[in-house]
Parts: C-alpha cells; structure tokens; sequence
C-alpha cells in the first residue's frame, strides 16, 4: 500500500535546506503543493490549489509547516467532502495574533477552531516567536488533535536548525503506518460485511 503525503509549506515556501524539503526527497510518495506566490499568500488561492491536491489524492497525509497549519484547518471548515488519512502541523503560525504574525497573512484569520475530522498532530516550540507555546495547546484542543511539544526549537525551521529532521520524519512515517493498518483493517471489516 502506498499512501500518498502532501508536503504543505507556509509563507516563503521551504527551501532546498528545509526539514519539509528533506522529508519530502526521503519519502517516494510525497509531493509537495505548490503555490503561485510563497510571499503574498492569499487564503482563498491556498485553500483551492491544497484542496484540489487532496481531491486528486484521497488519504493522503498531509504535513504542514507554519502558515500552511491555519491553512489546513481552513480547507477542513470548508471543504468536509474531502477525504484525509491524517495530518502532522508543525510550528503553527498564530494568524489571529497582530504581535506574533505581519499583517499580509492574517488574512487567514480568523483560525478555524472546530474538531479537524481527521487523525491531527501538532508539534510546538516553548520559544516559536510566531505563536505562543499555550496558544499552540489551545488550538491543539480545540482541533482535537494531539501534541507534541519539542522544547526551545524555534520556529522550527531552517533558522532554527532544522534541516533534515529525522523526529519529524519519525512521526509521518508512523502515521503512515498507522494510515495503512487502518485501510486494511477496515477492507477486511467491508470484505466480511458482503
């Protein structure tokens, strides 16, 4: 079984130094939704070229970095009909916060806070200067999702020195995993249903 994972970079894209980048090369069946324009996000362009993605590719994990967390719950509060095997959102950026984010992309606020309908995790930094360690706990919640905290990492990126990220990879390989024990598990419980 091959389950596809989509690389979702946030504002400026991740570059060729970047864990998403890395994760991206390490994994066959990853590919990574581009934008049109890293630097000038706009929500509505965003959340149409993600959501086509996840169309053309039902299941997938999605691994967003930054911006493209906000993003994910966007495409999750307004697109239901999409089918998603799980998400890792890692350093999600605090959209609703004029002191954490620039003014060009809190046109993504206001973050959606309902119960993401697929399997979440949030990974969080006590020291991301783009959003406060409890804030990140308390969007954790209310997506429903789990957390996983990784001490003073920054805003756990390039500057941040994380290139290739081997815990990061740890986690969506065991999500993948987790993705594929499932669908077998549930072909199984459809194949004895008949």
């Amino acid at each position: 079984m091959t389950t596809p994972v989509l690389v979702i970079p946030g504002l400026g894209g991740s570059g060729p130094e970047h864990w998403q980048t890395h994760l991206e090369r390490a994994l066959p069946h990853a590919r990574r939704v581009e934008q049109d324009d890293w630097d000038r996000p706009n929500l509505d362009r965003w959340l149409d070229r993600l959501a086509g993605m996840v169309q053309a590719q039902p299941g997938a994990i999605l691994v967003a970095h930054s911006l493209a967390c906000p993003l994910v719950a966007h495409m999750a509060a307004r697109r239901p009909d999409l089918s998603v095997g799980a998400a890792l959102l890692v350093a999600p950026a605090d959209v609703d916060s004029a002191r954490h984010t620039p003014g060009h992309i809190r046109t993504f606020a206001p973050i959606p806070r309902s119960l993401l309908p697929f399997r979440s995790l949030v990974v969080a930094s006590t020291n991301d200067p783009y959003i406060e360690y409890e804030r990140a706990r308390e969007l954790t919640a209310a997506w429903g999702a789990e957390f996983v905290g990784v001490g003073a990492s920054g805003h756990i990126n390039v500057a941040s020195g994380f290139g290739p990220w081997s815990g990061g990879e740890r986690m969506v390989t065991s999500i993948i995993a987790e993705a594929e024990q499932f669908a077998v598990a549930n072909e199984r419980f459809v194949a004895a249903a008949s």
